[in-house]
């Protein structure tokens, strides 16, 4: 076994790897860019080097730096994780010709199965079936909308080099094709390097079906079942679960298969996941499954078969990479109850999941039987725009798939996040939702139940009234305390303690005033009411007592489960999952530069960098034209009109970082 490994990394997947090499006893080497400097994984390692700037092309995706940070370490292999090098051909290279083990397949197994268009041909030629579309090599524009035609919509384009839904676009309309094409391939060359796109047909009602192999040198191949992975959102997971529901034992039986069969054609070593697509109408067939290509790395969502089958597969990469055989043969595995996954994410689905960054304030991550929780960031860090924004991935295992929603529902409600928004909520009311329950599902699932998941339309929502109300409530207490310090156990004023249930000194018996705040910038009424029980703080209806409160280091929480936490000048409030900021209202504190501009104004809705304006000043647009592109976290976001009008003013150019909230275009009527 190796006495130490370079996590070639960041974040949760580099806490995650280090857990298992500490475990085995090996010295764990970091490498970190300047954004990361005091990281968890960073903290939590033996040794860390710095490899660069923020940016990753610039840091975790520089080879020779990391091979040189590995040879400088004495680093005996390294894991490169998931995402950045994990499935780079030439880094495997690297680090052969450096004389240092890649904890993954050989590059030959990388190539073969690294493109797309190549997969598919080489798993047409096992004899497995591929989704009907154009895999081949010319790129026209022209050509492949013709290719797209003859195929009939909807149809998927999809990066060559792609993964995790990046370069990914379903079409339905021949119409949208081409500015489909433009914008997976813009985002297919920004996140790998490469604008190739395929064009294949889109399977309705599909379900998304993996397979988990593993290979060790001496020929043994496995597969350790399947996971489900259907529950997407823009091609992105969101849920994931092993096993599948609905599985048949014969169709088991013929997607593992398929993946063994796959896997031994390229010589695979290590871990992989061969992905399929199945057709979910009347249950799943093992007649109607398709193969979309093969995962050379460890997947995000590997944690459920490691609960079902009790295995720690980043331990089994180890030995593997290190020479060792598989200690088991395929009928020595068995299911083990039913395991499920969340992924939460800096994200908030009442502004189109746009990606949410800034310092986190508060994060209490769940606890309990079953639940175990994945993370690689913690309170008083950040989540920052130049990576990927997930907080932490939630998973539960159970005897049954009912006891395993149930345990991921209740981890869920217990999940607090202050600083960016997360979407906590929007996965509990997922988990709970009937249909999925009931495995009524498919790939289309959460776009089909956007209102019952409480998703709410792109643009500024009210504030919610509970939230203002508990957010009220904590003002008045501190604005009558002299504004206690964050941090504070308890409030400095005698008159205003929380002890007891009596938050202030009062004379003549109840009285209310009203104080004027700001809920997500919007303006609202707070009566707040003091008497011989106590304070009561009510907004539009909704209501809040402060005597229910508790102080916990610098922490509100009231008895529904809201909590209060300072951020600066203002206040975050999490209430039934929605985060709103509140702050009391100054009147002398107005937006000069956008009074009377009539919604005009158009913001980059967070931090990230243009990459394509679209439109010049005296241009005349219409209502939802797109008039510029910005690119945060590998993702691109368009820009689009509020309303018709002539562009007055663009502030913005292609290149430039952007503020979230910063005006990048400006409309006259």
């Amino acid at each position: 076994m190796f006495d130490s490994v370079l996590i070639a990394n960041r974040g949760e997947i580099a806490c995650r790897v280090a857990r298992s090499a500490r475990a085995l006893g090996m010295r764990v080497i970091a490498v970190h860019s300047e954004a990361d400097r005091d990281a968890p994984f960073v903290r939590q390692a033996d040794e860390a080097i710095c490899i660069g700037p923020a940016a990753a092309a610039e840091s975790y995706l520089r080879i020779d730096r990391i091979i040189a940070a590995a040879q400088r370490s004495g680093a005996r292999c390294i894991h490169p994780g998931y995402g950045f090098l994990s499935e780079r051909p030439d880094f495997a290279d690297a680090c052969a010709a450096a004389g240092v083990v890649l904890v993954g397949p050989p590059a030959a197994a990388m190539r073969a199965m690294g493109l797309k268009d190549a997969a598919k041909a080489l798993a047409q030629k096992a004899g497995v079936p591929v989704v009907p579309g154009y895999h081949g090599d010319n790129q026209d524009p022209a050509f492949l909308k013709q290719q797209a035609d003859a195929i009939g919509y909807p149809v998927l384009i999809k990066a060559v080099s792609g993964g995790g839904g990046k370069g990914m676009r379903r079409v339905d309309a021949a119409e949208d094709f081409l500015a489909a094409l433009e914008s997976a391939q813009r985002e297919g060359a920004s996140s790998f390097g490469d604008p190739r796109v395929l064009v294949e047909k889109y399977v309705l009602s599909p379900r998304h079906i993996e397979i988990q192999i593993f290979a060790d040198s001496h020929g043994n191949v496995v597969h350790l079942f399947e996971r489900d992975c259907s529950l997407q959102r823009r091609h992105q997971k969101v849920i994931e679960e092993a096993p599948a529901p609905g599985m048949t034992d014969a169709m088991r039986a013929a997607m593992g298969k398929a993946a063994v069969d796959a896997a031994r054609a390229v010589g695979y070593v290590g871990a992989g996941t061969v992905e399929f697509i199945a057709d979910g109408r009347d249950g799943l067939r093992p007649d109607r499954f398709w193969f979309m290509e093969m995962n050379t790395r460890l997947q995000v969502e590997h944690p459920v078969t490691e609960a079902i089958t009790g295995l720690d597969l980043v331990r089994l990469q180890f030995e593997v990479a290190a020479g060792g055989r598989l200690p088991f043969v395929q009928d020595d595995l068995r299911i083990d109850g039913h395991a499920v996954e969340a992924r939460l994410y800096a994200e908030d689905p009442e502004r189109g999941f746009l990606p949410s960054t800034g310092h986190i304030w508060l994060l209490d991550l769940p606890q309990g039987e079953g639940v175990r929780v994945d993370s690689g960031v913690a309170a008083g860090g950040e989540v920052s725009s130049w990576y990927d924004p997930m907080i932490a991935k939630i998973i539960a295992h159970g005897p049954t798939r009912a006891v395993a929603l149930d345990r991921l529902a209740r981890a869920l409600g217990e999940t607090r996040v202050a600083g960016p928004r997360a979407n906590a909520a929007f996965l509990k009311r997922l988990v709970e939702a009937a249909d999925f329950r009931a495995g009524a599902f498919d790939t289309g699932f959460i776009d089909a139940h956007m209102e019952e998941l409480g998703v709410l339309p792109a643009g500024s929502p009210p504030p919610a009234p509970d939230a203002a109300a508990v957010a009220a409530g904590v003002l008045a207490l501190q604005l009558r305390a002299g504004a206690a310090p964050a941090g504070a156990a308890g409030w400095p004023d005698p008159w205003s303690s929380l002890q007891q249930g009596r938050p202030a000194f009062q004379l003549l018996g109840a009285r209310t005033v009203r104080r004027q705040i700001t809920a997500d910038g919007e303006k609202v009424v707070a009566d707040v009411r003091w008497d011989g029980t106590g304070l009561a703080v009510t907004v539009d209806g909704a209501g809040v007592r402060a005597a229910d409160a508790k102080v916990t280091d610098g922490v509100v929480s009231f008895a529904d489960g809201a909590v209060a936490v300072r951020a600066g000048g203002s206040q975050l409030v999490v209430s039934h999952g929605r985060q709103v900021t509140v702050a009391p209202f100054d009147p002398f504190t107005v937006d000069l530069d956008h009074v009377g501009d009539a919604g005009g104004v158009v913001k980059s809705p967070m931090h990230g960098k243009i990459i394509a304006v679209l439109v010049e000043p005296g241009a005349e647009v219409t209502k939802g034209q797109r008039l510029a592109v910005v690119e945060a976290m590998k993702m691109e976001h368009p820009l689009t009109a509020p309303k018709a009008g002539v562009i007055a003013e663009v502030r913005a150019s292609v290149g430039q970082q952007v503020a979230e909230g910063a005006t990048v275009i400006m409309l006259a009527e």
